[in-house]
């Protein structure tokens, strides 16, 4: 069968890698891909933002299942506009989307089934936002209600800093229309793990945990971007807390959506911090996770693909997913500057010489083929993934190979996973 993933990034590599494995697959396309998907699939020029030239090349190739990667074209209907054409499209309808698209939406619904979150309030007035900054207490996260390529994040320290980040959102709209609203939350303490669920509708399958490092510099120092790095399993997760999760979470999230008529199929990936007090919710994504899915894709022992027909056809809650049991390890590079300004067009060597080592992948974000050369074309450039039989091995073994990797102002954290190292789960509340 032909398969049409969308999108450019590491995520889209990954995602293309493993359908890549399926006996099921025939001719993979990527939309628009980039040199790694370029490799593995036959890449398109069309951008992931062009859903009516997405639709006639579906429905003019006769592409079987179209797999959705950024949350651009999904908060803007396209799997709408491919079931409008009897098109298959793994990803939530518009509607659906709002989960992700709209953090206001998010919190309403939280408030409402009572899901564990943090303390917020919404504004759509600077004035309003600046004063409410006048009485409390900081640190406070202010989020664009919008989306805003996993930058629309502020930790905000002080009054001051809060100041700014309103001016910048609201009035000088740095995100564009994501920051004409947005969601002043109470800052919670504790550690972040992201999970990962395939819904139906009204049954899920689990995917296994990871944790995210989103901040641009070592130490969790820096401005937060879409993601520098990731490990698999968390080292924060047990049995205790997903049966927290399941019950206080997911069941009340499907239930309320259900309530509102909106019917949720696709990839639901809730951001999450561990408190002293259990899981909490900070943010519902509503697709694969860049870069986890770097680091839990190469895990996955079962087929991808009828998993994703499952998840569509509300048949999910008839499958299970078998796990490598190896810990897994992504690292990514960026250009220097990222998640500000940067420089492209910088040749990349070391490729080759880096996946000969065992049990590692490189997949490909920001990157290009260029007369002959594969060189940088974004912020995020590359994702290097290892498997190792604890933490510590998959970790040495991923920076062994990106010490091979080089082009002109690389930038990488050194401490990815380095938290998890000597972790001991048993330690978690």
């Amino acid at each position: 069968m032909k398969i049409l993933v969308i999108g450019s990034g590491g995520r889209e590599h990954a995602l293309a890698w493993k359908l890549r494995q399926s006996p099921l697959a025939g001719r993979i396309f990527c939309a628009p891909g980039n040199a790694g998907t370029g490799e593995i699939a036959e890449n398109v020029a069309i951008a992931a933002s062009d859903l009516d030239a997405l639709v006639r090349f579906a429905k003019e190739n006769r592409v079987y299942l179209t797999v959705v990667g950024p949350d651009d074209p999904l908060a803007a209907g396209i799997v709408d506009l491919f079931a409008a054409e009897k098109l298959r499209a793994f990803g939530p309808t518009k509607s659906a989307a709002r989960i992700e698209s709209s953090k206001i939406f998010a919190k309403e619904l939280m408030r409402a089934q009572k899901i564990p979150t943090a303390e917020a309030k919404t504004f759509s007035d600077s004035g309003e936002a600046l004063r409410y900054c006048e009485r409390v207490k900081f640190p406070v996260v202010i989020k664009a209600d919008g989306l805003a390529l996993g930058k629309g994040v502020t930790i905000a320290a002080d009054a001051a800093m809060a100041q700014s980040t309103i001016d910048e959102m609201m009035n000088q709209r740095r995100f564009g229309d994501a920051g004409r609203r947005i969601v002043i939350e109470e800052f919670l303490r504790g550690t972040e793990c992201s999970l990962h669920a395939l819904v139906d509708g009204t049954n899920y399958l689990l995917l296994d945990s990871a944790r995210d490092h989103k901040r641009a510099l070592d130490g969790d120092q820096g401005p937060n971007t879409g993601g520098m790095g990731a490990f698999s399993p968390a080292n924060n997760w047990n049995s205790k807390l997903q049966s927290q999760f399941e019950a206080e979470i997911m069941q009340p999230f499907l239930r309320g959506l259900l309530q509102q008529r909106v019917e949720f199929r696709g990839l639901l990936y809730p951001g999450l911090i561990i408190t002293t007090d259990g899981a909490r919710v900070l943010e519902f994504n509503c697709r694969f996770g860049d870069p986890e899915t770097q680091a839990l894709l190469p895990r996955m022992k079962s087929d991808l693909l009828p998993l994703l027909g499952a998840t569509i056809d509300g048949t999910i809650d008839q499958c299970a997913i078998e796990w490598d049991t190896r810990a897994a390890v992504t690292v990514v590079l960026t250009s220097a500057g990222y998640p500000g300004k940067y420089e492209t067009g910088k040749p990349i060597s070391g490729l080759d010489d880096a996946a000969k080592l065992e049990d590692v992948r490189i997949f490909h974000a920001g990157t290009k083929r260029d007369d002959g050369e594969i060189k940088t074309a974004g912020g995020r450039v590359l994702a290097v993934t290892a498997l190792g039989s604890t933490i510590e091995t998959a970790r040495a073994r991923a920076y062994e190979a990106v010490s091979r990797i080089h082009f002109e102002n690389c930038h990488y954290r050194r401490d990815i996973a380095l938290s998890a190292v000597a972790a001991n789960i048993d330690q978690l509340p």
